[in-house]
């Protein structure tokens, strides 16, 4: 069925989450007992204010996190995900994700929600550098500036220019695509539901159920992800 959806589709968009970080073994946020925030209090951490006044500790979780990332790759998920877009068949990846492995694995059109992990910038400057920076414990810019990973932090907005982008590419779906995310979060679990509003096709892919699965004209739970779109590819 699904095949055949994507085969008569003009404008697929597919949104994806956590659920397909985790598949390359990437820890999750928020799932119980192995997320990351079961672990550590995010707002101490993660936030603004951490990188202003508890800056030590903020380089050194974002630096493990750098570390963990750069060990992991894509897997054949993404790689479907980018050869669905050269042939056509896929026009936009709107992500919940920092790992940056859509784009590592050849897709272009991707609008990242929060950011990415591959980059860090001048808190003062702007000047952008790559992750390695952080990797090798380099947290200073040249200008003296604090360098930061280029993603939202807590107590951040998510970057206008994406949310406008996600939210014109779900207008213009006629198939819109969920893998890996819990719909649990507001403005992601909004995109989806545009989607349905403008007479789309709703998938929802994800190992649990999701709040919008009432909503959907598909679900599959409990499969991975890159599995299910091999079997789609064949």
């Amino acid at each position: 069925m699904l095949s055949q959806w994507l085969k008569e589709s003009n404008y697929t968009v597919v949104l994806t989450g956590a659920g397909m970080s985790t598949e390359s073994g990437l820890p999750d946020f928020r799932s119980s007992g192995k997320g990351l925030w079961t672990k550590k209090d995010p707002s101490q951490i993660a936030s603004t204010e951490a990188l202003n006044q508890n800056v030590e500790e903020f380089f050194q979780f974002y630096r493990q996190r750098v570390l963990g990332l750069n060990e992991a790759k894509y897997h054949q998920g993404h790689a479907i995900l980018a050869k669905w877009e050269k042939e056509g068949l896929v026009r936009s990846i709107i992500t919940q994700n920092i790992d940056g492995f859509h784009t590592d694995a050849g897709s272009e059109n991707v609008i990242e929600l929060h950011g990415t992990m591959k980059k860090v910038h001048c808190q003062s400057c702007d000047r952008e550098y790559g992750n390695e920076k952080y990797a090798n414990e380099q947290f200073i810019c040249e200008c003296g500036g604090k360098l930061r990973p280029s993603v939202v932090l807590f107590g951040e907005m998510l970057p206008e220019e994406a949310l406008v982008q996600a939210a014109e590419e779900s207008e213009k779906a006629d198939l819109f695509l969920v893998l890996g995310s819990s719909l649990s979060v507001t403005p992601a679990n909004q995109f989806p539901l545009i989607a349905k509003q403008n007479g789309a096709k709703l998938v929802i892919i994800n190992m649990e159920p999701t709040e919008l699965d009432l909503y959907a004209d598909l679900v599959i739970h409990d499969r991975k992800i890159g599995e299910v779109l091999k079997e789609i590819d064949r």
